[in-house]
């Protein structure tokens, strides 16, 4: 984060300051106030690839927000809360603005609640897309079938360096760290592969109330369904949570797996648009809202 961070009270009290791992107990304090399914563990791998702003009233943690930076040119922006009891005193433009402070000539990609759509607007953020939240108890799904020369197998940790090209390819920013962690300790990872070359990828994961599928990665519908059909199948009967791109065409096929739609977050991005691979693969399921 950007140095200094004036720690001198405004005349409200308020004090903006680099977050610490000492902050999470009280970050995942304030999400659970919001009613958000985060468990202390992933507050922790949240925040063990970001930059942060922790924000005290008088002493007090009241909000909190997390940056990742992606590469020389890109970063996310996400777990921006602020306590019920201290909003509309304009605390929530103090934090993204210093959460913003550096990052001009990067691609800054976020997912906007309803509540803070209108902030990141003024802030120079332009809608480029709508999520869809399902969750709900996984059906046993029926498996895709595959053409000719497709299949479905088990990734290996020394396909590591595959996985993250096709994630940079498919979210258009390099993520290489976060998805070493994320297959180190995924409980599943199954590639998508054609004629011995991934071309495609999906975790399942430990989040929240159960686990969630993603990220997802693959070169069209039919083969993210599959990817998402074999990891569905392994969770059937327990809690599961995944977070796709509206334009993907997979919502109503999956609400037939148990899947419902909860929400319905705004992709916003500031900056240059986020550069898609005109052959490459799509991003059908991003990793969290906040890290995208």
């Amino acid at each position: 984060m950007p140095e200094p961070i004036s720690n001198a009270p405004a005349a409200d009290g308020v004090v903006l300051r680099p977050m610490t791992a000492a902050d999470l107990p009280h970050a995942h304090a304030l999400s659970a106030e919001l009613r958000w399914p985060h468990r202390p563990a992933d507050w922790e791998q949240a925040f063990s690839h970001a930059e942060g702003i922790a924000v005290e009233r008088d002493g007090e943690l009241v909000a909190t927000g997390l940056r990742w930076l992606w590469g020389k040119t890109h970063a996310t922006i996400g777990l921006v809360i602020v306590s019920p009891a201290c909003q509309g005193r304009r605390i929530g433009h103090r934090l993204m603005s210093a959460l913003l402070d550096g990052l001009d000539g990067r691609t800054v990609l976020l997912h906007a609640t309803p509540e803070g759509r209108g902030l990141y607007e003024r802030l120079g953020f332009v809608r480029t897309g709508e999520m869809r939240q399902h969750q709900g108890i996984a059906l046993p799904a029926p498996l895709v079938a595959l053409q000719p020369g497709w299949r479905l197998r088990p990734a290996g940790l020394n396909e590591l360096p595959a996985l993250q090209a096709l994630d940079a390819a498919a979210r258009g920013m390099p993520r290489d760290a976060l998805i070493a962690d994320l297959l180190q300790g995924a409980d599943a990872c199954v590639v998508l592969d054609h004629d011995n070359q991934p071309k495609g990828f999906a975790m399942l994961r430990r989040f929240g109330r159960g686990h969630a599928i993603g990220p997802v990665v693959a070169p069209d519908t039919e083969g993210a369904k599959a990817l998402i059909a074999h990891l569905a199948g392994m969770n059937a009967g327990a809690f599961t949570r995944i977070d796709i791109d509206f334009e993907s065409g997979l919502a109503e096929w999956l609400e037939s797996i148990g899947l419902l739609r909860v929400d319905a977050p705004t992709t916003m991005v500031r900056g240059e648009p986020l550069a898609a691979a005109p052959e490459g693969p799509s991003l059908f399921a991003i990793v969290t809202q906040a890290v995208g």
